[in-house]
């Protein structure tokens, strides 16, 4: 098989240029439908605020048709090329943790993977989806009622914001997946670490949601190449607020319904940066801006808009 790989979007950019001397870091995405992620953009900008000459390739498995099944043969070739690491999006969260050395506490709690760091020949995964989720949210909900919040979808990242959630504060987490088993295993799991009345799973959404305070949607529908909305609109209420965890596009069809019919809203924008940001200061050891990251992000969505 042939790997296939997409150059990163160019971007605006206002940091100074680094040396020919300086460090270089070679850093990438695995994953589906990733072709016009900016995440690339992201690390590379702030690299240069720092000095580093960093280049971050898409490695998007849509281009050859393949699944989690090339994990082994994309790893492998990261460690070949020296890769500083890679992040890891739908759908190889899960499928990677077999092939890794090492796991953080994070991760290992969470069950899933989006950060790969490779040191000294050893894969080490990580998880910075929990903590981009609370960053996003925090800033665009303060005064969000916890009482009794919905999670749609328990894959990879809404696995990690499930325990996100319940460290922030929700007083009952509502479990719905399709799958739902994996629901039923995800609520186990939480309920040993976290008190087995905070959370479970769920069978019926439209119950679920009657008398919910909030929405957190973590399944790819919305996406670019998943449009959609995940849930029937007549059960979004204006008293229930709805964070979205897809960010591009950043306005999905769920945020647009839920802003019609007068819910309070936190796009997934928020999660994006924070993400990146735990990412890149994993990737080279550098703190990195949290306002200015945010800053330009924004700035490429807004560019991505007009073209």
């Amino acid at each position: 098989m042939t790997l296939t790989m997409d150059a990163s979007p160019a971007a605006p950019s206002c940091a100074p240029a680094p040396s020919a001397a300086a460090e270089k870091v070679l850093v990438g995405l695995i994953g589906s439908g990733i072709g016009l992620s900016l995440t690339p953009a992201m690390h590379e900008q702030e690299a240069r605020h720092h000095g580093l000459r960093l280049h971050y390739q898409l490695i998007d498995l849509d281009r050859t048709a393949s699944g989690p099944e090339v994990l082994p043969m994309l790893l492998q070739a990261a460690r070949t090329m020296g890769f500083a690491g890679l992040n890891i999006t739908y759908p190889c969260k899960q499928a990677v943790i077999p092939l890794l050395d090492e796991l953080s506490d994070e991760a290992r709690a969470m069950g899933a993977v989006n950060t790969v760091v490779l040191h000294d020949g050893r894969l080490v995964g990580h998880n910075t989806d929990g903590m981009g989720w609370t960053r996003g949210f925090r800033r665009a909900l303060p005064q969000a009622d916890l009482a009794r919040v919905v999670l749609l979808g328990t894959g990879g990242a809404g696995s990690a914001i499930a325990h996100a959630a319940l460290r922030l504060g929700v007083a009952e987490l509502r479990l719905f997946d399709r799958e739902l088993q994996r629901a039923v295993a995800l609520a186990e799991e939480l309920g040993q670490r976290y008190g087995e009345g905070r959370v479970r799973a769920v069978a019926n959404l439209a119950e679920a949601m009657a008398d919910a305070t909030g929405l957190v949607h973590a399944t790819p529908t919305g996406m670019a190449k998943l449009p959609g909305l995940p849930l029937p609109a007549g059960m979004l209420r204006p008293d229930l607020w709805v964070s979205e965890i897809v960010y591009f596009p950043l306005e999905t069809p769920l945020l647009r319904e839920a802003r019609a019919r007068g819910c309070p809203v936190s796009d997934g924008g928020g999660m994006a940066v924070g993400q990146a940001i735990g990412a890149f200061e994993l990737f080279t050891g550098r703190k990195a801006d949290p306002a200015r990251v945010e800053a330009h992000f924004r700035q490429l969505v807004a560019a991505r808009a007009t073209t």
